[in-house]
This record gives C-alpha cells, structure tokens and sequence, in this order.
C-alpha cells in the first residue's frame, strides 16, 4: 500500500490517509486480515506527526475498516457489503456532483447532459471491462 500525501490539497492529512487507506481496502489492494503498517512506523515514512496517523486509523476504525489491537497493530475488517455499497454510492454521487457543477459552468442543460451520460455509457459498453 503506498499513500501519498499533498499539503497543497486543501485536505487535512489525517484525511488523505484514511481515504486512500480506506479506498485500497475497497478495492481489495488490503485484504482481510492484512496488517496495516504501524501508527509510528507510518508516521515515519510519510514524515508526519503520530497524531495525524493516529487520527486517521482511529477514523478508519470508526468507519468500520479496521481493527486496532493494542500491542498488536491494525488490521483490515471483513467487508461489510452494505458498507462497500455505500462507499462506492458516495464516490458516485461525488463524481455526478462534479460533473453537474460543471456542466452548469459549461451552460449545459439536462438533455444535454443526459446525451454525454449515455453516450460514455455506451462507449463503455463496447470496450471489454479491464476489471
């Protein structure tokens, strides 16, 4: 697992963690069961503070992603299919909210909108799924 931070986001650190931890073990990069580095070990290779990774695992466990063992480290959670749903439903609308705000920077209407959804959608249709 690699997490690469950027203090230019406008995103807290403690944040850019979790979603990128939480999005590998999404999509199966972190298994059930794995070992996620140490809070401190963590803390070192990005050259953060320990309380930012501490946070972020603390979130992660909140949100049901892992397991902290005190003495024994952090490991991944059996998915919960609701919650992977939910997830995935939450990038969705956050990728349609985008492209409705620019749609609307770009003057274009609901038809119009409509048109692009269902032409990339039948473009993906016709190229074979890498997944």
């Amino acid at each position: 697992m690699r997490v690469v931070l950027s203090n230019s986001a406008g995103v807290p650190l403690y944040e850019q963690i979790k979603e990128q931890v939480g999005m590998a073990i999404l999509t199966g990069e972190l298994s059930e069961g794995e070992v996620l580095p140490s809070v401190r070990a963590l803390a070192r290779d990005l050259r953060i503070s320990v309380i930012t990774t501490t946070r972020a695992y603390a979130e992660l466990a909140n949100a049901g992603y892992i397991a902290t063992v005190p003495g024994k480290g952090a490991y991944v959670l059996p998915l919960d299919t609701a919650l992977v749903r939910e997830q995935l439903l939450r990038q969705v609308e956050d990728g349609l909210q985008a492209a409705l705000d620019a749609a609307r920077r770009a003057g274009l209407g609901r038809d119009e909108l409509i048109h692009l959804l269902d032409g990339l959608l039948a473009a993906e249709e016709e190229v074979p799924s890498e997944r």
